[in-house]
């Protein structure tokens, strides 16, 4: 149920399923992101979340979006995701499962829509 939900959403913003890609942060209901926060990415990232419009979900994929994995010695990460921007779904793994990341969107749609 919930799936033919995602679908049917997506079909209702693109006519092509799964399409993410976006002009402008405004036109946009969800932010993925993947790998470490650099210093020089976060300013990026809070810029970003705040220019899109509520409601909004941000989507963490990966071990070093989660917890920086291998870069956590980095001098030049900033910290994981959350440490950036509130996070409404994690998708551990290094690399994550197609499977897992679709889960994940689909929660974060989840949380979008309310259920």
């Amino acid at each position: 149920m919930m799936f033919e939900k995602f679908v049917n959403y997506c079909r209702m913003k693109s006519p092509w399923l799964l399409h993410v890609s976006c002009g402008s942060p405004r036109h946009t209901d969800i932010i993925v992101v993947t790998g470490i926060m650099s210093l020089k990415m976060t300013d990026v990232l809070k810029r970003l979340y705040e220019q899109t419009p509520e409601p909004k979900a941000v989507v963490a994929i990966g071990s070093c979006a989660i917890t920086k994995g291998i870069f956590r010695e980095t001098y030049a990460s900033h910290g994981p995701a959350d440490a950036v921007v509130p996070v409404d779904a994690y998708i551990p793994g290094c690399p994550p499962r197609p499977q897992a990341i679709l889960h994940g969107v689909v929660t974060a749609l989840n949380a979008l829509w309310g259920g």
